[in-house]
């Protein structure tokens, strides 16, 4: 059967165990749990546990696991010295950095192709690349601030380390609860554009270090994990272009043709679950900033429900996720980097079971162009 989608929408391409989006109930799952449940009762290390091992842990497992996290924090010394000049290189395109430094990271460490080694050693790996995943990210924000890294801590979850090496001030805990939950609400969502790009180069054969890397490049599109800082500029646009008003900054932008950043989402028809989850979590925080994208994400909600009657559009979860951490301190252009700090988790649960499969993934295409052949002319 040849199916033409340019975007393979509905189109399953295999099976999985991780978990599912059913968009037309507004609802995703981790294994056989609620995602937004586990978000709002659960750490990321327990989820990535579950990624992991296909279970929830008991308490004395989670410290295990934070430990042996904890242990792969820290970037070997050759690495450590590349990343000045790879924070001069890549400037503010922190994802480019990340690129770099983590092709740099899977051959000092000495990670094979998967196709060599058994799930033992893949899992080691992995959880290698995702460790050290967020020390690179924060370092090389703080050089590019002119600033030097924060070395992480042994005694910190993810979410409060990352928190810590960020500003090198200890968090407070109201913070490091909000980006738990952001973090748990985005390590996975079905088959996006980033996790089948690194499952694909996992069908290969190719080593963790080297599926990331893909995935970070589909990932760092605006279309993607791009998004977030874009989604809250929203909020300064309609002040600097439309007077404060959300109305008339949405209809301006659908005149032009212009996307609604943050708004609509490729698979939820309705609402979408992580956005209500993170508009609970914002709320929390308090401050005048959920306040103020509660207002406007309803009203920008109402006129496009007006405008555009066919096709209702909701706020996905780049808009209230730039709320969130914005207001746990966390800079704008930090925004993308914290999401890839947890989905890099649930790239590698997916790389991991592609590997598992030792199939190669290799799509057809239908040919659109001139008949063939054609007699070749003469020069």
């Amino acid at each position: 059967m040849t199916i033409t989608d340019p975007g393979l929408r509905g189109v399953a391409v295999t099976s999985t165990s991780i978990g599912d989006v059913r968009g037309d109930e507004g609802f995703y799952h981790y294994r056989q749990y609620s995602a937004v449940e586990l978000a709002r009762s659960r750490t990321f290390t327990d989820v990535w546990f579950l990624l992991a091992e296909g279970r929830l842990p008991d308490l004395g497992e989670r410290a295990r696991f934070d430990a042996r996290i904890a242990a792969r924090r820290a970037l070997p010394d050759a690495l450590q010295a590349l990343l000045p000049s790879i924070a001069d290189a890549c400037g503010t395109d922190l994802a480019a950095g990340l690129r770099t430094a983590l092709s740099v990271l899977g051959p000092l460490h000495g990670l094979r192709p998967l196709w060599d080694t058994g799930p033992e050693r893949g899992a080691e790996d992995v959880l290698t690349v995702c460790a050290a995943t967020p020390t690179v990210l924060a370092a090389l924000y703080r050089l590019g601030e002119g600033r030097e890294p924060v070395p992480p801590r042994a005694d910190l979850g993810p979410a409060a380390n990352w928190l810590w090496m960020l500003s090198g001030a200890e968090p407070a805990p109201e913070h490091v609860r909000a980006v738990d939950a952001y973090l748990v609400s985005t390590v996975d969502h079905g088959f996006n554009a980033s996790t089948f790009t690194a499952r694909v180069v996992a069908s290969t054969g190719a080593d963790v270090a080297s599926c990331v890397v893909a995935a970070i490049g589909a990932f760092a599109g605006p279309l993607h994990g791009g998004a977030p800082d874009r989604a809250l500029e929203s909020l300064d646009l309609i002040d600097r272009d439309a007077g404060g008003s959300p109305e008339r900054w949405v209809a301006d932008r659908l005149a032009a043709g212009e996307r609604i950043m943050g708004f609509g989402h490729a698979v939820y028809r309705g609402p979408d679950p992580r956005a209500a989850l993170l508009r609970d979590v914002a709320a929390r925080l308090g401050g005048p900033l959920p306040e103020r994208a509660a207002d406007a994400e309803r009203r920008i909600t109402d006129t496009l429900a007006r405008l555009r009657p066919d096709r209702p559009l909701h706020a996905n979860v780049e808009f209230q996720a730039g709320v969130v951490m914005a207001g746990c301190g966390i800079p704008r252009r930090m925004f993308t980097p914290t999401f890839a700090t947890s989905r890099i988790v649930g790239w590698c649960a997916h790389v991991l079971e592609q590997a598992a499969e030792r199939r190669l993934i290799r799509p057809s295409a239908t040919y659109a162009g001139p008949p063939a052949p054609e007699p070749v002319p003469a020069v």
